[in-house]
């Protein structure tokens, strides 16, 4: 099904005509807890992934599950307020299926953000780690037929995260009167969090922050030859030397989100308002 273009050039039509206005420039994709962003979007259009062809629905705790177009920072934007898992059963080309739609619309940047558990242990909860790099525990979403006039067969990944937005997040944020952490994020399939070995491999081979989404989204966009931004707000601790009755809880990560959601906001905000 996702082997030709004609899917993503549906669903793109589709939202095209539903906006009704200027090509977005930006695309964002909100994780668990983070989607209020999407509420500072002005003149706001929004439209359910049950509604667009060929798209799935998102089911992951804390995900509205729409595309939310508008005006933030002076620029179009189109956020996706939930994003998609592969632990939901959806396949990769699925997971990933938004990124090609939005760059046939037109985007020219890529933020994302996720709620992730803090492996270095100098983070705290409601830190926010910009994402200098990753490591994949997923499957290759690039895997099989490649569509060519999205991107190369075999796409360079030296820099999956562009090195001037990450710059400009760390100028913003001291401008904003906090500071970020800058690190590496590993990807795991979910939907079951690790375990305490299983934190202590991933902090050994260089991992700072672990979650469940993001690196194949930023590897379609990467083929694509969109410049991404992705933040990991650190919701829980993910230690391996945790008490007997500790038990990670989903829903108080999504709470962790929620509050941390304001400082990614004001930086977004201020990052969308410089870049173009």
């Amino acid at each position: 099904m996702f082997d030709t273009l004609t899917p993503y050039n549906e669903a793109a039509r589709y939202i095209k005509d539903r906006i009704g206005g200027p090509d977005p420039r930006i695309g964002i994709i909100l994780g668990s807890g983070l989607g209020a962003l999407a509420d500072s979007i002005e003149d706001p259009v929004e439209i359910p992934y049950s509604e667009i062809p060929h798209f799935p629905v998102s089911t992951a705790i804390g995900h509205k599950g729409q595309f939310v177009y508008g005006t933030l920072a002076g620029k179009k934007v189109l956020a996706m307020q939930g994003r998609f898992h592969y632990y939901e059963g959806w396949t990769m080309q699925q997971v990933t299926f938004p990124i090609r739609v939005m760059k046939l619309l037109g985007i020219e940047y890529l933020f994302l953000s996720n709620a992730a558990g803090g492996l270095n242990l100098t983070y705290k909860v409601g830190d926010i780690m910009v994402l200098r790099d990753h490591i994949s525990m997923l499957p290759n979403p690039l895997i099989g037929k490649n569509l060519d006039e999205f991107g190369p067969r075999f796409p360079d990944m030296t820099r999956p995260y562009d090195s001037k937005l990450r710059q400009l997040a760390h100028d913003k944020a001291a401008e904003l009167g906090f500071l970020l952490k800058d690190g590496v994020y590993i990807a795991c399939t979910g939907p079951s969090y690790e375990t305490p070995a299983e934190y202590k491999f991933f902090r050994r081979i260089g991992a700072d922050a672990v979650g469940m989404s993001t690196v194949p989204e930023v590897a379609v966009a990467r083929h694509c030859g969109i410049p991404c931004f992705a933040v990991s707000v650190i919701t829980d601790l993910a230690h391996d030397d945790v008490p007997e009755d500790y038990v990670t809880d989903g829903e108080a990560i999504v709470k962790a989100a929620d509050l941390a959601a304001s400082k990614m906001t004001a930086l977004f905000y201020k990052m969308i308002e410089a870049v173009i």
